[in-house]
C-alpha cells in the first residue's frame, strides 16, 4: 500500500481518571470553543489562561499548538478513525466511510478548517525556514482509506490499487467539503452526494483499468466474485 511521506501527528493519550483526566477535557474543551467562535487554533498559553489554569500546567498536557489541534481533531473525528468495517464489498466499505464521515464534518466544520489552517500555515514557513515550532502533520485518511478499500485489492494490481488509494483521499476530506460549500454554495446533503458520486467514480475508473487485459470480467463481476471469496 501507499507511503506517507511524513509521520503523523498523534494526539497525546489523555488521562484515565481523577483530577488530570477532568483537567485535559477542560483544556481540550476551551480550544474546541475558541475554535468554534474564532477559527483559529488557540495557543496554549491562551487556552490555559482561558480555562484558568497555569501555563506550565497546560503545556505538560499540550506542549505544542500541533499537540493541541491533534486533540482536536482526534476528538471530532474519533469513531471515523477507529471504525473497522467487516463488509467484503469495498465500495460498500467506502460508502459507509463517507457516510459516517460527511456528517461530523458538518458538525466539527470550524475546527477542521482551522487544523487544515494551520498545516498550510506550518508549511509556508518550513519551506522559509521559519517554523520555530512542531509542525502539524496530517493524513490518517489514509490508513482510513486502506482498510475501506482493502476487499478490491485483490482485483487489480499494485499500481493501479495506490492510485486508487490516493486519488480517494482526495475526496475523502475538509478539503472537497470546503470547495464544494464555499465555491459552489452546495448544501451539506449535495456536498455529501457529490462526495459518493466521485468515491464510485474513481472505483469504477479503477476497475474497468484492472480488467482492460482481454476476457477480464466486467467491475460489477470482479466485485461479486470478490465479496464470495471473503465469504468463503
Amino acid at each position: 500500500m501507499a507511503r506517507l511521506k511524513h509521520k503523523l501527528s498523534e494526539p497525546p493519550v489523555p488521562p484515565a481518571r481523577g483530577v488530570k483526566a477532568a483537567t485535559f477535557r477542560l483544556l481540550l474543551g476551551t480550544a474546541m470553543n475558541i475554535i468554534q467562535q474564532s477559527g483559529h487554533i488557540p495557543s496554549v498559553a491562551e487556552v490555559a489562561v482561558r480555562s484558568r489554569v497555569s501555563r506550565a500546567t497546560a503545556y505538560r498536557y499540550f506542549p505544542s499548538r500541533s499537540a493541541l489541534v491533534t486533540a482536536v481533531i482526534d476528538s471530532s473525528l474519533g469513531p471515523v478513525r477507529t471504525l473497522a468495517s467487516d463488509n467484503p464489498s469495498g465500495r460498500e466499505r467506502v460508502h459507509e466511510l463517507f457516510l459516517q464521515t460527511f456528517p461530523r464534518f458538518k458538525e466539527f466544520e470550524p475546527q477542521l478548517r482551522a487544523a487544515a489552517q494551520l498545516s498550510l500555515e506550518q508549511w509556508a514557513l518550513e519551506r522559509a525556514g521559519l517554523l520555530e515550532e512542531e509542525p502539524y502533520r496530517r493524513g490518517h485518511r489514509v490508513h482510513i482509506l486502506q482498510h475501506a478499500i482493502e476487499p478490491l485489492a485483490p482485483l487489480m494490481r499494485p499500481a493501479v490499487r495506490d492510485r486508487l488509494h490516493r486519488a480517494l483521499s482526495v475526496v475523502y476530506g475538509i478539503e472537497s467539503y470546503v470547495i464544494l460549500k464555499d465555491i459552489w454554495g452546495l448544501p451539506d446533503r449535495e456536498i455529501e452526494r457529490t462526495a459518493l458520486w466521485m468515491a464510485d467514480a474513481l472505483i469504477d475508473a479503477a476497475l474497468r483499468e484492472a480488467g482492460s487485459a482481454p476476457g477480464a470480467p466486467k467491475p460489477a463481476a470482479r466485485e461479486a466474485r470478490a465479496r464470495v471469496v471473503k465469504k468463503a
